[in-house]
């Protein structure tokens, strides 16, 4: 069927198209057209997120420049160009280095790498118990309603070695009574994050990356956008106790949902306690969720 569509195709353009000196396109060539404007599309979106954008912007601009020098042949412009073109390339790989390292990282996290290979030997067994969840719910809606701010960055798959290493080691049991203590305001610990990795609290006041994402409101603090920028180099699920308003939020894959209520947070834990926690599924599970939410105040009114 696909070879007598590209015949009809091929018929046709010989028949009306003879005057546009084209090469013939087969399969492999359409499927190539797709998986190309496919990286490309994703490529611009992710700079679109990211502070490379205005970066890009100017490129785009210096390029058109070069092309208008081509047309008019102005040679001295070509002349700077062609013997800067080299030293250009390596500015530019310096310039978006830390996009270029991020783009990597978030490559190595897709999920279709561990469906081809297994890199966990304990994927099917749980990563904390309920309780641990519950504890957990628990000290960031006392924490919340005293205004005391908090940030718990629960670890999946990705090791967290290298901002583990920025804080202070404890190895202790997950406990409502001690998440709040450490928080608490002026003890030692509680500046900076903890890293939860299943049962145990393995490092607190450890420092987290920055997100660059300009679509974040400017009413967040450094908090909140180190609870996104945790999520955009990992998988980890990120929870934050507003020191403002006391309210709650969660940060996963380079997103902030703001604002949620002790039974979302705790569903949402149990979700992910049995396994890793894909961040698409989230959203489809997101969606339900807020859509039975709403389905229940329509019933309410």
């Amino acid at each position: 069927m696909i070879d007598n569509l590209f015949a009809t195709l091929n018929a046709f353009a010989s028949k009306y198209l003879f005057w546009i000196n084209s090469p013939q396109i087969g399969k492999i060539d359409v499927v190539e057209i797709i998986i190309i404007s496919f990286l490309v599309y994703k490529i611009l979106v992710w700079f679109k997120k990211t502070r490379a954008w205005n970066l890009l912007k100017g490129i785009i601009v210096v390029v058109m420049f070069v092309m208008l020098a081509a047309m008019f042949q102005m040679n001295t412009i070509l002349w700077i160009v062609s013997k800067t073109i080299n030293v250009m390339v390596i500015a530019i790989v310096i310039v978006f280095q830390p996009e270029l390292r991020r783009a990597l990282e978030q490559l190595g996290q897709k999920s279709f790498f561990t469906s081809l290979f297994s890199f966990e030997s304990q994927k099917n067994q749980e990563r904390f118990s309920e309780r641990t969840a519950n504890e957990i719910v628990k000290a960031c809606y006392e924490m919340a309603k005293v205004k005391t701010g908090a940030l718990i960055v629960i670890e999946q798959n990705i090791v967290l070695g290298e901002y583990e290493r920025t804080g202070i080691k404890l190895d202790s049991l997950v406990s409502s009574q001690l998440l709040i203590n450490i928080f608490e305001h002026n003890t030692p610990l509680h500046d900076g994050a903890i890293i939860v990795r299943g049962e145990r609290i393995v490092s607190a006041t450890c420092y987290l990356p920055l997100s660059d994402n300009m679509g974040l409101s400017k009413e967040l603090g450094t908090r909140h956008r180190a609870a996104v920028g945790i999520s955009e180099v990992s998988d980890a699920l990120t929870i934050v106790v507003s020191e403002e308003t006391g309210n709650v939020s969660i940060a996963i894959g380079g997103e902030l949902y703001r604002n949620v209520d002790a039974e979302y947070l705790r569903g949402k834990l149990n979700f992910i306690r049995k396994g890793s926690m894909d961040v698409a599924r989230f959203r489809i599970w997101k969606r339900r969720m807020k859509n039975v939410q709403e389905t229940n105040e329509t019933v309410d009114k």
